[in-house]
């Protein structure tokens, strides 16, 4: 276990992405309204996570293409080729487009949780401006290592602190093994599977490891980088929802509220403690985001640019600037970033269905295609998050 945490890869970068301010969000506001009976849903998420990133990374690696690009290559009939890139562009770029408006307001809270109400006007004006400049100066490495540690030194603090707070082993078990699903949990429900199953993190992961591993004998490797990675990052989201349950409310009306989740371990310096995490954690995914949605925009229009490119640029200033606007918007935070999991959570179905056709595919994968037990899991997955977007929009519509 020491000697794969050691040599992780590029699955870190993605188990970093989805534990940010809206994991931080959904989990907590799950904690605090229903204590540890979602705990199941969260581990059906990281496994489903684990399964659609290994099946991605197998792509990317055997194909040496970007998802995109793959798809865009092998479709033949025009009218599909235009369906499916729709399709892409709309769950990327679109719905990245929604996750950077909580992206950026997790900043801001952050910083408020730091230094208070008193500059709050010039709090948009410090994130939108800190993001645009790591992209647009494309100097991001040195910083993103820095906010990435605070990211884990705040997640390190829930682990530490879901034990201190002594969960009922018994409690614990029926949240993990008893699953309910009912009108009042299932926004949460598919919350908390839009947070830990990132559309873009699919394509952003593959194109990484066709970059690491450049052909099939790094197939092991990239899979238990993945398992390992992820589940991490899954034991982070898990220990969220205990130290919030922990938490003496029955409603989260900021994400601050957290702190004292905390408190037990750092008193009261676990409001900045959480303030630096969310900062970090919102800059990082409003740099990662963008940047992700112009790579699959540059993939799908077939532009093959720089990065440097207008063009380029344009998809990623476009998600950036929605995320800037929301800023000045009249919704609450809160609200912004888990609709921005919501979101996540109801496109989850299409790439899903998207990456089986390509994986069972002997044209594009020959003999590394999908098994029929992995067939049979990644069937199961379609079925369960095709399921939870309809039981989503027939509540949505008050049927």
């Amino acid at each position: 276990m020491f000697k794969a945490i050691k040599n992780l890869g590029p699955a870190t970068l993605v188990a970093a992405a989805f534990v940010g301010p809206g994991t931080v969000t959904v989990c907590a506001a799950a904690g605090i309204t229903f204590g540890y009976g979602l705990l199941w849903a969260l581990l059906v998420s990281v496994v489903m996570t684990i399964l659609l990133q290994e099946m991605a990374v197998r792509i990317g690696i055997v194909t040496q293409k970007d998802l995109a690009q793959l798809l865009h290559d092998h479709t033949k009939n025009s009218i599909l080729k235009i369906g499916i890139t729709g399709l892409i562009l709309a769950a990327i770029v679109v719905g990245n487009a929604a996750y950077e408006a909580g992206n950026m307001n997790g900043a801001v809270l952050g910083l408020q949780a730091i230094f208070g109400d008193e500059f709050a006007g010039f709090y948009p004006i410090v994130v939108g401006g800190t993001a645009f400049s790591l992209l647009f100066f494309g100097n991001i490495q040195q910083l993103s290592r820095i906010l990435i540690g605070l990211v884990l030194l705040m997640s390190l603090s829930f682990v530490t602190t879901a034990l201190l707070t002594g969960p009922s082993l018994l409690q614990l078990a029926k949240g993990f093994f008893l699953p309910k699903v009912n009108s009042e949990n299932l926004f949460t429900i598919i919350a908390l599977v839009g947070t830990t199953v990132v559309p873009y993190n699919l394509f952003l992961h593959a194109s990484l490891a066709k970059e690491r591993w450049k052909d099939s004998s790094g197939l092991a490797a990239a899979k238990t980088d993945t398992i390992v990675a992820i589940g991490l990052g899954g034991l982070v989201s898990m220990a969220i929802v205990v130290s919030a349950a922990a938490i003496p409310s029955t409603q989260l009306n900021s994400v601050i509220d957290v702190a004292s989740g905390l408190e037990p371990l750092y008193g009261s310096a676990a409001k900045y403690l959480i303030g630096l995490g969310l900062f970090g954690a919102g800059i990082t995914s409003a740099v990662t985001a963008p940047l992700a949605a112009a790579y699959v925009a540059n993939s799908c229009f077939n532009w093959n640019v720089a990065t440097s490119h207008w063009k380029f640029k344009a998809v990623w200033m476009l998600v950036m600037g929605v995320g800037v606007l929301s800023l000045g918007s009249s919704f609450k935070p809160i609200a912004v970033i888990q609709f921005a999991q919501i979101a996540n959570g109801l496109l989850l179905p299409i790439l899903v269905g998207t990456l089986i056709w390509v994986s069972t595919s002997n044209t594009i994968l020959g003999n590394h295609k999908n098994s029929w037990s992995q067939n049979t899991a990644y069937l199961l997955i379609f079925v369960f998050s095709l399921a939870l977007s309809i039981k989503t929009f027939i509540k949505l519509l008050g049927w």
